[in-house]
């Protein structure tokens, strides 16, 4: 039975998330409540039964780190396969290769060392729970060289406007990849390639100076490229700015897209961590919230996403923001539309408010 490898490729990910990415790289960027951007893309590799991911990762990645460990999370702490970690090698003096291909260059043997024909290749932007295994037997039934995972988005939102579209004839065989913004099918930045293929054109495209894999060795060469087009169904999202990841967050707070999210399909599996059920104080009054373990209610909430450990004090009120980890809280405040990184202390009084269209950021560790 052929199986697949898994590679997670963050080095050419937008980078727009101002005060919360000070800290961390996009893929850290926490999500949902309890979870970080990277534990969609790493929870469908392994549902789809891949036991051997490899991410590649060119800065601020010690939150990153702290949050992915060995991988056990994942079920990705084994003997033969498991949790690669590989950032860029920068001691090669012979080396000539630059941007991504320049971790494909370097980590070969991550690639040759595998029994695996087959790479799923991944970002971190494309939030889904997906099981890739019906796309893997597509790209095998069609004998297909490369299989781009697309997504019909309907209403083009702003979020959308840097990403790929597929133009597809009507047996699904690619015959354009264009920026045209009319186009609502976009590329999910995931697909499935031919491992010597991919080795192949890694080659050719470091020796003609090339800078970006996918762009140069797939989109520009598809004319020479036997590529399909497959369809994801079901909840998606694409959070690539701070006002996306606001919408996206606050989307999760109907019941609907939650459910269509986390409970219809495989579970979403992220860093297990053991605190006590949310406490609702005296004066606590919630609504239409999600809240995570750990937090301590005394204020009110109203249609705002808390991580873990927060701490609302009495009357202080939360409406329509997003709290990271073990924010406090104090008497009196009162936030709307805001989004605070973890560890931020609001003191008592404070008044903070933002617009839906451009929520007020506070970045971690901050006293206001």
């Amino acid at each position: 039975m052929e199986k697949m490898m898994g590679l997670i490729n963050l080095d050419h990910e937008h980078y727009v998330f101002n005060e919360l990415a000070y800290f961390r790289n996009n893929a850290s960027l926490p999500f949902g409540g309890r979870y970080r951007m990277i534990d969609f893309a790493l929870s469908n590799m392994v549902n789809s039964e891949i036991h051997e991911v490899a991410v590649f990762v060119r800065n601020k990645y010690r939150s990153l780190l702290d949050h992915i460990g060995t991988g056990e999370n994942w079920e990705l702490d084994r003997r033969n396969g498991g949790l690669f970690i590989l950032p860029p090698d920068w001691n090669d003096p012979s080396d000539s290769s630059k941007g991504d291909l320049r971790f494909f260059h370097n980590n070969r043997d991550y690639f040759h060392r595998s029994k695996s024909r087959y790479v799923l290749i991944s970002g971190s932007q494309f939030i889904s729970n997906s099981d890739y295994k019906n796309a893997f037997k597509f790209h095998l039934e069609r004998n297909a060289d490369v299989t781009l995972i697309s997504a019909d988005v309907g209403e083009v939102q702003p979020e959308h406007y840097p990403y790929f579209r597929i133009e597809a004839d009507d047996s699904g065989w690619v015959e354009n990849i264009t920026h045209d913004q009319k186009n609502s099918k976009l590329f999910t930045g995931v697909y499935i390639i031919n491992k010597d293929l991919l080795l192949d054109l890694v080659d050719e495209c470091i020796a003609y100076n090339k800078d970006n894999f996918f762009v140069c060795g797939i989109k520009d060469k598809l004319s020479d490229l036997k590529i399909q087009k497959y369809d994801h169904y079901g909840y998606s999202a694409f959070v690539n700015t701070i006002e996306s990841f606001y919408k996206q967050n606050m989307n999760l707070l109907k019941e609907e897209n939650y459910r269509d999210l986390f409970f219809n399909k495989n579970l979403v599996r992220t860093k297990i961590s053991n605190n006590p059920p949310v406490k609702y104080c005296e004066h606590a009054e919630v609504n239409d919230s999600l809240l995570a373990n750990g937090c301590v209610i005394d204020g009110t909430v109203e249609g705002s996403m808390l991580f873990r450990g927060v701490n609302i004090k009495s009357g202080a009120t939360v409406k329509n923001s997003i709290i990271m980890q073990r924010c406090t809280i104090e008497e009196g405040v009162y936030l709307e539309n805001v989004i605070l990184d973890k560890d931020v202390y609001v003191t008592k009084g404070q008044k903070i408010i933002g617009s839906k269209e451009k929520p007020y950021v506070v970045a971690k560790r901050q006293v206001i």
